[in-house]
């Protein structure tokens, strides 16, 4: 049954224009994956949520935006280079890698040749700066966004001058030469993440640590998602990164099982001294109150960005004997409206309909439809998940009112077309962060 949702869910990505398999049109590279005019919006509008949630209105977050290749030095002194591994097994007859944690017994999954003994393999892709590719020229795409705000942080405390707490903020790509599992776009070697190093006072950690926990949560329950297949999961000490003290996870109920959507760490000042002792550069923070210098601590919230818009999709597939529905919240939804002329070889409706079309699209995104009957443009929309559409018909030329049809209910009324901003305006409105609620 799970295979059965995924397949669905796949399909509807691909059909509609959501997700699309990468570089396809050469038989595809595994684990990678393209988005999109659909999926390219939806992930716009959860990157500019959440950066309207966590940075805009923030008083003490600070936004950066670092480069995906950094020297060398950045990945030793943060133990990526050593720690950031997996477990591998290789087979001895068709020489597939498998995670060891994922193989059962000591037969490949593949071919059933034996396998060899378990070796660490380090995750980072590597490449090489300069045309001579020799190990003096070898960098790294980066494997998480954090290391970029680390190494500035020098640079945040010089040009903003900010006290503690304080966090520095960054959505960006990350790059991990990992073994997936599959199931979809839940992990694969490039992915974005939407990330902030919160910096505190040592001994205000776990306050933070349990604050940030309700402010992720919230965010989730704000996006739509349903709280009833979230938890919250602690690593235990075997699983901890090398630089984490604490970890926790927001796992979420896919049609496969529990799987970790975000992260919560808490690095300690593991980073900071790292750096300040390999680069050379003092990166302590001096208390403008006691002048005493130390390193700060950090929280760190990780929002994977493609992770949430599996999530929404997943949690918002709704289905029945007439239609396939995406119950996206508005917030969320590529278009928050399309704009239907009832009959598409009539001159006037048509042109009244795009005179609306074009005034809401310079506030809303806004779909046009005029393919086929108003029935299937009503379940089409439907699927990609259109909180409302509006129909324009011979009666709107005589009293200047629309159709506007609900997605979830089904459900009709008449609207002045004078009136269309202010209607979505506050339909838009109850839709709010505020405490968390999907109101």
């Amino acid at each position: 049954m799970a295979n059965d949702v995924m397949q669905k869910i796949t399909s509807l990505a691909k059909r509609r224009g959501f997700v699309f398999q990468g570089s396809e049109i050469y038989g595809g590279l595994a684990n990678t994956w393209d988005y999109g005019p659909l999926g390219a919006r939806m992930l716009q509008n959860i990157r500019n949520l959440w950066w309207e949630q966590f940075v805009d209105q923030s008083d003490n977050t600070y936004p950066v935006e670092s480069g995906i290749i950094k020297s060398p030095k950045v990945w030793e002194a943060s133990g990526h280079t050593e720690s950031f591994a997996d477990p591998l097994v290789e087979c001895k007859k068709c020489h597939h890698r498998f995670r060891d944690d994922h193989v059962k017994g000591d037969k490949c999954p593949d071919c059933s040749g034996e396998l060899t003994e378990a070796r660490q393999f380090n995750m980072m892709f590597k490449t090489f700066v300069g045309v001579v590719e020799e190990k003096a020229n070898t960098v790294y795409l980066r494997p998480e966004t954090a290391q970029g705000m680390f190494v500035n942080f020098k640079n945040i405390l010089t040009t903003e001058r900010p006290t503690l707490p304080f966090g520095v903020a960054q959505i960006g790509k990350a790059f991990r030469n990992e073994i997936t599992p599959g199931n979809f776009i839940f992990r694969t070697l490039e992915f974005e993440q939407m990330e902030i190093e919160y910096f505190v006072q040592p001994e205000n950690w776990e306050e933070s640590f349990e604050e940030w926990k309700k402010l992720m949560w919230q965010w989730l329950v704000g996006l739509g998602v349903n709280e009833k297949k979230m938890k919250w999961r602690a690593h235990k000490k075997d699983e901890l990164s090398h630089y984490s003290k604490r970890t926790e996870d927001i796992e979420f109920e896919f049609p496969w099982g529990w799987g970790e959507l975000y992260g919560l760490a808490y690095r300690g000042d593991f980073d900071l001294k790292n750096h300040s002792e390999k680069s050379g550069e003092d990166l302590q923070y001096e208390d403008p109150k006691t002048s005493k210098r130390f390193f700060p601590h950090v929280v760190e919230p990780t929002f994977g960005l493609n992770r949430t818009l599996l999530t929404l999709l997943v949690d918002a597939y709704s289905e029945d004997k007439e239609r396939k529905v995406l119950k996206l919240s508005p917030k969320v939804a590529p278009y928050k409206v399309a704009v239907f002329p009832l009959v598409a070889n009539k001159n006037d409706i048509v042109r009244k309909a795009r005179e609306i079309h074009k005034v809401l699209s310079s506030e809303f995104a806004a779909a046009w439809d005029d393919r086929g009957n108003i029935g299937k443009r009503y379940f089409a929309q439907d699927e990609i998940g259109t909180p409302w559409c509006i129909t324009v018909d011979h009666q709107t030329l005589e009293d200047d009112q629309v159709t506007i049809r609900d997605r979830d209910t089904a459900k009709q009324e008449r609207v002045a077309v004078d009136k269309l901003s202010d209607w979505f305006h506050n339909k838009l409105s109850l839709f709010s962060f505020e405490n968390g609620l999907n109101k």
